[in-house]
């Protein structure tokens, strides 16, 4: 795997993937765009919630909507890594079982998501989740 980061102005980057796709990353705190550790926290949210809903649509579940709370802490000197992150799953769907959402949450945590398991290196990442039921 390849990517590229670009300076752009002041302390924007712009990052650009193999495959082609551009993320603009601000080390302003924010300023003009997400910084680069907001990015990582984004990246674990993602890497799990794509195997959690694949986990559950390869069950044939009925899945509607899946969303990651992320909630991080982080050291206060240098480096500011992070110290603990939980990624809380609120996944919507009909007839979905608090077995299975559990099970698709535990397999990305445990053997799926690089990014998680990379890390869980480094800090503590917890798991929880929340089932809404749809008619």
């Amino acid at each position: 795997m390849q990517a590229r980061v670009k300076w752009v102005e002041g302390l924007t980057f712009m990052g650009e993937s193999a495959s082609g796709h551009q993320v603009l990353m601000d080390g302003n705190a924010g300023d003009k765009a997400p910084s680069p550790m907001e990015m990582v926290l984004m990246s674990v949210g993602g890497c799990s919630a794509i195997d959690v809903v694949s986990i559950l649509q390869k069950g044939r579940n009925d899945v509607r909507d899946c969303e990651v709370r992320l909630t991080s802490a982080r050291r206060d000197e240098a480096p500011r890594t992070f110290t603990e992150i939980n990624l809380h799953f609120v996944v919507t769907g009909k007839g979905l079982t608090e077995k299975a959402v559990e099970r698709a949450v535990n397999l990305s945590a445990e053997k799926y998501c690089s990014v998680s398991l990379m890390l869980g290196k480094a800090a503590a990442v917890t798991h929880s989740f929340e089932i809404i039921a749809v008619g």
